[in-house]
């Protein structure tokens, strides 16, 4: 173990190269051609990753007369995939450790595609729910994966819009999955989460392995080809490898990072914002109104099927734009926005119920139930959806980048499941005061990230982590 005064040099010495380093703009042509592939490549995943998540919604009667499934059986097939999500998340920081990105997001395709084999050769329950379980698993790992290889690969001025391409790709696999589950069979449609998977592997055999792991686990010629490869062959790579290497060095001089060394002082701050932005963004309640949003707008006495089809437009669209922003805009300005957005939109709704339960202003009752959840999604989508993950990419260091991670991905899935779980008998207890709850939370969330998140808009992974971890 390192004794105060080792690691009180180490600390002096990652402050040192977290300086800033002289821009290569001038000297070097940059190509960003294997960039974007391989993000494209990797949001593959993510595209997996909505399908997954989509495919319950418009499958429900279907499956459940073919197979003759009851509620409860139908509704452990619907929850089930929460908690193979939970085991990715814990698998997830190994898997991508020791595997490496490209190998955890193979592994990740695999049961993937077992899993929806399973769901489409299904003759009974068992069948369904292992393969809903296996892609659950695969969704869990895909969570945290995708935006960590897409931040180790970007150069700085991209990483924030390609890694937003993340959640850009969750929420359209989600859309595309409820739209065309509507007009094919449920096998059918199980068959069509093989498609991004396929990409995936296929494409994973055209691009790099993340430089940084190379780096990390001692492949220094294997991560010099990789940089080089995706920064153009006329692009000049010494300094940031020199940066990346010297950061990694420092690094491997550390303890190797277990669970519980992460709440060291050294490592508490990155921790708590990575854990507490995933708080911020599960515990205010998205998936509780994304799940039973065709409940809540009937009601509230508006049209479930046309509210449902604006709301599934209305998040891929905002999400698109929060892709075009984040790099310009920041990460900070953009959860603040959102943060406050989805205050006022739990608010309207929370009025909404309460002037429908005492019977008030009747007519005014769906106008600001329907503002105030397309005013929710639309916040979520400008901020809160993408940009924790964004930020949770970019905060660890690399040897702790695996436990830190899996425990920040586990809470944020472990988030969904409880707020899924609780949101109906929250609004038997009380319609407005389940939205007063989530008001109340999204404006804790909003001083949290006042007081404890950065902006890293603009710096290496390497000065952030510096900078945070200090």
């Amino acid at each position: 173990m390192a004794t105060e005064k080792d690691m009180e040099q180490t600390e002096t010495t990652v402050d040192e190269i977290g300086a800033p380093l002289i821009a290569q703009d001038g000297k070097s042509k940059e190509d960003n051609f294997m960039v974007y592939l391989s993000t494209f490549v990797a949001v593959c995943g993510s595209f997996a990753f909505g399908s997954c998540a989509g495919y319950s919604s418009p499958t429900q009667s279907a499956i459940r007369e073919d197979l003759n499934l009851s509620l409860a059986e139908y509704s452990l097939f619907g929850s089930i995939l929460t908690f193979g999500a939970m085991i990715g998340a814990v698998a997830s920081g190994p898997m991508a450790d020791f595997f490496g990105r490209k190998g955890a997001l193979r592994i990740s395709t695999a049961f993937c595609t077992v899993g929806w084999l399973a769901i489409y050769f299904a003759q009974g329950p068992l069948p369904l729910d292992v393969g809903r379980l296996a892609t659950g698993f695969g969704m869990g790992v895909f969570s945290y994966v995708v935006p960590v290889f897409i931040a180790e690969i970007a150069p700085k001025s991209l990483r924030g819009a390609l890694t937003a391409a993340n959640q850009l790709m969750i929420c359209t696999g989600v859309s595309v999955a409820f739209i065309i589950g509507t007009v094919l069979t449920w096998r059918i449609l199980a068959l069509t989460g093989l498609i991004p998977c396929a990409v995936l592997l296929v494409g994973l055999f055209f691009v790099p392995e993340s430089p940084r792991w190379l780096a990390k686990i001692g492949k220094h010629k294997e991560f010099e080809a990789a940089l080089r490869k995706l920064r153009g062959k006329d692009a000049d790579i010494s300094e940031e490898a020199y940066e990346i290497q010297d950061y990694i060095e420092t690094l491997q001089k550390l303890p190797k990072a277990k669970l519980f060394d992460l709440f060291q002082r050294r490592y508490l701050r990155s921790v708590t914002i990575g854990v507490g932005l995933m708080v911020c963004q599960q515990f205010g309640g998205i998936n509780g109104i994304c799940f039973y949003t065709s409940s809540i707008f009937e009601s509230a006495g508006f049209p479930a099927d046309i509210g449902t089809i604006i709301y599934a437009v209305l998040q891929v669209i905002i999400t698109a734009l929060n892709a075009l922003f984040v790099d310009k805009a920041g990460r900070k300005p953009l959860l603040l926005v959102s943060g406050a957005g989805l205050v006022i939109g739990c608010l309207l709704t929370a009025i909404s119920f309460y002037l429908k339960t005492y019977k008030i202003g009747l007519e005014a009752a769906p106008a600001l139930a329907v503002t105030g959840i397309l005013l929710y999604i639309a916040s979520f989508s400008a901020g809160m959806g993408a940009v924790p993950w964004i930020i949770m990419s970019e905060i660890f260091p690399i040897n702790i980048k695996g436990a830190a991670g899996s425990l920040a991905t586990l809470t944020n899935w472990f988030g969904a499941w409880l707020i899924s779980f609780t949101f109906n008998f929250l609004l038997s207890w009380s319609s407005y005061g389940t939205f007063l709850v989530y008001a109340a939370i999204n404006l804790a969330g909003i001083l949290f990230i006042i007081v404890m998140v950065p902006e890293t808009k603009g710096r290496t992974l390497e000065q952030i982590q510096a900078a945070i971890n200090a």
